[in-house]
């Protein structure tokens, strides 16, 4: 299996925690992505940063690299080694799987040296046009 394709979104994305006793604010749902996660202890939410939560705390800033698939359950160590090449260039993420995806979130700053270091391990990245 060759490497991947990733996508950089036009999106900057905010991540909020909420007690996992809150309720899912509407304007989530009226976003045009969204990413929600619930245990036990925390409520995460991430939207574009234009929508604003008021939320117990939140971490602004996030671009993301979408992995184009959509990638089989059988496919193996994909997420694990996006991120591996990000962490030897100390590139911290936020990751975020869905059923036919992965999506990983870096610091808007951090996205020209994530992109470098994907694209010397042999990795494409381009730029996407969802609105």
């Amino acid at each position: 299996m060759g490497k991947q394709t990733l996508e950089l979104m036009n999106e900057t994305f905010t991540i909020h925690s909420f007690s996992p006793a809150d309720a899912i604010p509407d304007e989530v749902y009226a976003a045009p992505i969204y990413f929600i996660g619930k245990t036990y202890d925390e409520l995460s939410i991430v939207v574009p940063s234009n929508v604003k939560l008021n939320s117990q705390e939140s971490e602004s800033g996030w671009g993301s690299l979408e992995v184009l698939g959509p990638l089989g359950f059988s496919m193996t160590g994909i997420l694990s080694k996006i991120s591996g090449v990000l962490a030897e260039s100390r590139v911290s993420i936020f990751a975020i799987s869905t059923f036919d995806t992965d999506y990983i979130l870096v610091k808007q700053e951090m996205i020209p040296k994530a992109i470098e270091a994907l694209r010397l391990k042999g990795y494409t990245v381009v730029t996407q046009s969802h609105e």
